[in-house]
């Protein structure tokens, strides 16, 4: 099978399309054919080497977390799904490989795709929106009328933010671009901010959450935005941001893991259209190195970068 991988740590002309061997599934493993698989910036930050503590030092390594497709195989003491089952879902970092033909992963790291969701679109929700859910609903507990504020809400993290925090019925403010306001209110934000003009006093004692997607607020400004009671959750784990959470009570690190409630909460929301990933750019897995390269250094297209192992959808992006 085909497997964009690489074999050392490095910058993008590390990576390469090879033909390996199909892998096989372990104890609670399963083997899925991939049909869609989305990139995130994860995937380049674990190319040059930036977290080898999670990630290790095992080559060759393939790329790509998030996937959809079909199951095909099943090891011992997989219990809930089949082969057969449509699915969709995430490796572990040390795994990866998922811009592939085939990719093993967890299975308590997958779920049943939602059956009126696209591939591509399932594909993109997976790491994003777990990361999302993860903060808001299970670390946050959001309830209706509480008032969330979410750095980069048009980004992929953010955007699934304002849908889950909308469908929880809490209020949201996000900042973005000024030229991407229409798209936020049109998305479900309540009141815009322009991250160039943002001023945290402005929103002093003000939210019950703060949830830092971009990773550009500091610890006492996310604090003095807070009610109290309130809670900042913060994805980008910096050294001081590390070190503040594990001191403050109020301040969070989140993840993106994939756990089958957290998914099963997503292909709800997605199968009742409450929840939608903004697809940029769908291209074959053999155009999948020239996409990522573009992607990791120019940021464009915005959107989800979603791979395709066969011929690119007809379809447009969404």
């Amino acid at each position: 099978m085909k497997r964009v991988q690489y074999l050392q740590y490095g910058g993008p002309e590390k990576l390469r399309l090879d033909e390996v061997e199909q892998p096989e599934p372990a104890r609670g493993q399963i083997r899925v054919r991939v049909r869609a698989a989305a990139a995130n910036p994860m995937d380049w930050k674990i190319r040059r080497g930036e977290i080898k503590m999670l990630s290790g030092s095992r080559f060759p390594r393939g790329l790509g977390h998030d996937f959809a497709g079909v199951v095909e195989a099943v090891g011992p003491e997989v219990t809930r799904l089949k082969v057969g089952d449509e699915v969709f879902g995430a490796t572990s970092i040390p795994q990866a490989g998922a811009f592939a033909e085939c990719v093993v992963a967890d299975e308590k790291n997958v779920g049943p795709k939602p059956p009126s969701v696209s591939f591509e679109q399932a594909a993109a929700l997976t790491i994003a929106s777990g990361t999302a859910w993860n903060a808001l609903v299970v670390k946050a507990r959001l309830r209706a009328g509480q008032s969330v504020f979410i750095t980069g809400c048009l980004g992929g993290v953010g955007r699934s933010a304002v849908q889950i925090a909308r469908i929880y019925g809490a209020d949201v403010i996000g900042s973005c671009s000024a030229s991407g306001r229409e798209d936020a209110l049109a998305l479900g934000v309540g009141e815009v901010v322009d991250y160039r003009a943002f001023d945290s006093a402005a929103y002093r004692h003000r939210c019950d959450v703060v949830f830092d997607t971009a990773g550009v607020l500091s610890l006492s400004q996310c604090g003095s935005m807070l009610k109290r009671g309130g809670m900042a959750l913060h994805i980008v784990p910096t050294p001081f941001k590390m070190i503040g959470c594990q001191l403050s009570p109020r301040h969070h690190l989140v993840f993106g893991d994939s756990t089958p409630q957290s998914l099963a909460g997503i292909a709800e929301a997605a199968e009742g259209g409450k929840l939608v990933a903004a697809i940029g750019r769908i291209a074959p897995l053999s155009e999948a190195i020239t996409a990522i390269v573009e992607l990791e250094e120019t940021g464009l297209p915005k959107g989800k970068l979603v791979i395709v192992p066969g011929p690119p959808a007809t379809h447009q992006p969404q």
